[in-house]
């Protein structure tokens, strides 16, 4: 705008996510009252931010959710995303929008509400119900192996797969950390996974995981979405913990608890809290994490 006088102010707040540790986790940035904001402007202000992704909070349209927020990639919005919504809720609860002290909340996202828990004691450890899980098509070993400059042999005897939870995620399974430290996928490797994969050719990310005794040692790379690689995935953590207990790579009994390191190569060490309900996580599985805070800042436009 040439008229200064019509410049407006956003507050926003930076948080780490799945850290106690500040400027480690997955940075997020939240715009705590986005109305007025078009959908350009918000792209745009990701893009910005370059950050994994920007979140920004609108009043409700439901009446049993707490507040409504959009979620943008450098390069496109999402309709669920993990660490956006716990960072969110986080600072949701620290501004008073929710009470302190709430137990459970809503917040409304494209995919739908979603439901928030909220751990007693100081720091709170805040939990999200993973939206319905949906599986989809196959990979190759030998293609998956060769798009993240893997051998097949590092691969597990598991066919690599299609799961998304809102944000559609190929997962590939390794025998150990060394083998998730050396992966790495870009545009090219994309290409070359989305040409093994039959029908799913649309945007996805690529999960790549080795079992550990506590979880999994995870990397997530996300080039489609302007992110060559994510510290932390919380969208994509409740389907890890599905696909490892259909194939036996994790206890599959209600009650199971078990942890997704991710980012460590980055310098951005995350921990992911997974905690499955039901046998094979029928009645839900949550995935938690530790919150932040970085930063308070105003962007004026």
């Amino acid at each position: 705008m040439k008229n200064s006088d019509a410049r407006r102010s956003y507050h926003y707040r930076v948080v780490d996510v799945f850290t106690q540790h500040p400027l480690e986790g997955n940075a997020l940035a939240v715009f705590t009252n986005a109305s007025g904001l078009s959908d350009e402007t918000m792209q745009r202000i990701a893009r910005e931010m370059n950050l994994a992704e920007t979140t920004f909070v609108f009043p409700a349209t439901r009446p049993d959710c707490a507040a409504a927020l959009r979620i943008f990639t450098p390069s496109k919005e999402l309709a669920f995303a993990g660490h956006p919504t716990i960072g969110t809720a986080f600072v949701l609860l620290e501004n008073g929008v929710v009470r302190r002290g709430a137990g459970r909340f809503s917040l409304e996202e494209k995919v739908g509400p979603v439901a928030i828990r909220v751990e007693a004691g100081e720091p709170s450890r805040i939990w999200l119900r993973t939206p319905p899980i949906e599986y989809g098509t196959t990979y190759e070993r030998s293609a998956c192996a060769g798009a993240l400059g893997l051998r097949a042999d590092d691969l597990l005897d598991v066919t690599p797969q299609l799961v998304s939870a809102g944000n559609p995620t190929v997962f590939v399974g390794v025998k150990d950390e060394r083998a998730v430290d050396r992966a790495w996928l870009d545009s090219r490797g994309m290409q070359v996974l989305k040409g093994s994969g039959g029908a799913d050719r649309d945007s996805f990310c690529v999960f790549v995981f080795a079992p550990t005794a506590t979880g999994a040692y995870s990397r997530l790379f996300a080039p489609d979405y302007g992110i060559p690689e994510d510290p932390a995935t919380g969208s994509s953590t409740g389907p890890l913990a599905s696909f490892m207990m259909r194939h036996g790579l994790a206890s599959s009994a209600a009650g199971t608890r078990f942890v997704s390191e991710q980012g460590t190569t980055m310098g951005r060490r995350s921990l992911l809290y997974v905690e499955v309900f039901g046998e094979h996580g029928a009645d839900g599985i949550d995935v938690g994490g530790y919150v932040s805070p970085v930063a308070a800042c105003v962007m004026t436009l």
